[in-house]
């Protein structure tokens, strides 16, 4: 079986030209940089950096956000590389197809897919809470006396016993209408609502300084000690990988909390990847795609900083902690806000839609980096060709895009989705570690190709001091890797060994270089001949 067999970088782009299965160039530079924003900054920050810092860092949060901006940089660069090579739909999938072969396209692609399916409904699980938040500040929800629900409520019950989140289905209609009206539509609504989110970030940073004390930043490090006896024991499976191999105590507090923090605030960073699957949809892409990455990233990193540095001054771990009934895991910057003594009624409420707003983004955003892989690797036979059809009128493949909400409601609506977070960690950080090890791959063989058909390469983005800074890229993503839980690295086998069960039942055979054979990279053709004893091609 030819596994490995890898797509020519001028197939790959010449297959984004086929009819009915093309995406139409509308995006320029700045439209990426706000896509960039408007998926990045959303449920993470404005939950994971309180949850993080109240059960596992403490004011060191910082530092964690520091490390997990790094990393994504790190990783950002590679990506940079390869959408400015192949401007084409599907991200890290139509990368590896080139420099990895197919079966790691296969996986990186099925990973994208946990990303963004999950995230999209982890995100959406989260607009249903804030939604809930908002209409009870405004005094449009809550439970009365008796603590019976009153007023207008996210969820609401079912005949036996099954909980309905219509707020979200509402949500997910509406942006998967946009979406498939066209992108350039979509990015102009998700300007308008990332310029609001951003604004809300800037007043939480404002006001947040306002009640800054550095008392609060002593010890900066606390010890596992002081976040008391429930952090210095747990089961198999709340302990990180690292924790689980090595025999170390859980990994809170100290520098293995910090360490632990940055793979858990990760999150907060999730999608800046999606900017690359819209490389198809950019203009001039070999310029405007590695901006839209870069700059976007850029940013949100400098943002995130500074709101944790706000919270930190804030408000103590044990303050978060007594503020909430889990001992600190649902603490959010609202919990922060709430225990100032003279915080304005109004700045929790201006807040707390912003969050609302914010969340919107995030998830259509998200939908539509779904669709786009999933559209690549429909239009590459890996999945069933009928779904990469594009709409004549739109230019977007409308049965995706609905198929895909429906999907995402149905999961998000009934099922506690939003304890998945940690999976969304892990497939997209497994994607980041092919894409950063790919770089090198694919400039070695690229060279190769090359030399074999006589033709020169053209001017590219390129990460600096490669293969030096791919590799530690990799292996920086690989560490915050083995900072997740046991649980969670159990659910990705699983989730890897039902792609494998596709890909070989279906996938393999009805790939597009399996009827297509002429579309294979040179210097896979020329190792395949020589493996097989026959004269390698002039």
């Amino acid at each position: 079986m030819q596994l490995m067999r890898r797509r020519s970088i001028e197939a790959t782009i010449a297959a984004s030209d086929e009819p009915e299965r093309h995406l139409r160039r509308t995006l320029g530079a700045w439209d990426l940089v706000v896509l960039g924003i408007s998926v990045v900054i959303g449920a993470g920050i404005f939950s994971k950096a309180a949850m993080v810092s109240a059960t596992q860092t403490g004011p060191a949060v910082v530092l964690s956000f520091v490390i997990a901006g790094v990393v994504c940089a790190l990783a950002a660069l590679c990506y940079a590389e390869f959408a400015s090579h192949m401007p084409v739909a599907g991200s890290a999938y139509t990368f590896s197809y080139a420099s990895m072969g197919e079966l790691v396209a296969w996986i990186i692609g099925w990973d994208l897919i946990l990303e963004m399916f999950f995230a999209s409904g982890v995100v959406a699980k989260a607009w249903g809470l804030y939604l809930d938040n908002v209409l009870n500040l405004f005094g449009l929800g809550g439970v009365d006396e008796h603590g019976v629900a009153s007023g207008i409520h996210n969820t609401v019950q079912l005949p036996g016993g099954i909980t309905f989140d219509w707020g979200t289905v509402v949500l997910i209609a509406v942006l998967a209408a946009m979406l498939t009206i066209g992108t350039k539509l979509s990015t102009r609504f998700t300007g308008v609502l990332t310029a609001i989110k951003v604004g809300i970030v800037l007043l939480i940073i404002v006001v947040g300084f306002s009640y800054f004390s550095a008392s609060r930043l002593s010890p900066f490090i606390p010890s596992t000690e002081s976040f008391g006896e429930s952090a210095t024991h747990g089961t198999v499976w709340t302990q990180t990988l690292f924790s689980f191999f090595s025999g170390a105590e859980l990994s809170v507090g100290g520098v293995f909390g910090i360490l632990a923090g940055a793979g858990t605030v990760f999150f907060a960073f999730i999608g800046f990847d999606v900017v690359a699957t819209a490389a198809e949809e950019t203009r001039d892409p070999r310029r405007n795609v590695p901006r839209g990455i870069l700059g976007g990233l850029a940013i949100t990193t400098v943002l995130y900083i500074l709101v944790s540095l706000a919270l930190s001054g804030m408000a103590t771990p044990q303050q978060l902690r007594d503020a909430t009934p889990d001992g600190g895991a649902s603490a959010t910057i609202i919990t922060a806000f709430q225990l100032q003594p003279n915080a304005p009624e109004w700045a929790t409420k201006v807040i707390a839609v912003g969050i609302l707003v914010g969340l919107t983004t995030v998830v259509m955003v998200l939908m539509l980096g779904l669709t786009r892989v999933v559209f690549a690797m429909s239009r590459d036979g890996l999945l069933p060709r009928s779904l990469s059809k594009t709409s004549e009128r739109f230019g977007t493949p409308v049965r995706l895009q609905v198929g895909g909400a429906v999907l995402i409601a149905l999961v998000t609506a009934f099922t506690k989705v939003d304890v998945l977070g940690n999976m969304v960690n892990i497939g997209t950080l497994s994607a980041f570690v092919l894409v950063s090890f790919g770089v090198p791959i694919l400039r070695a063989r690229r060279k190769k190709a090359l030399a074999i058909e006589g033709k020169e390469e053209t001017d590219h983005f390129r990460v600096p001091w490669s293969p030096a800074l791919p590799i530690i890229s990799g292996v920086a993503c690989i560490w915050l890797m083995l900072q997740l839980d046991v649980e969670t690295w159990v659910r990705f086998v699983v989730w890897l060994a039902v792609g494998f069960v596709i890909y070989f039942a279906y996938g393999y055979r009805s790939s597009q270089l399996h009827k297509h054979p002429q579309d294979i990279a040179a210097d896979y053709r020329e190792a395949r001949q020589g493996s097989l004893g026959a004269e390698p091609r002039p």
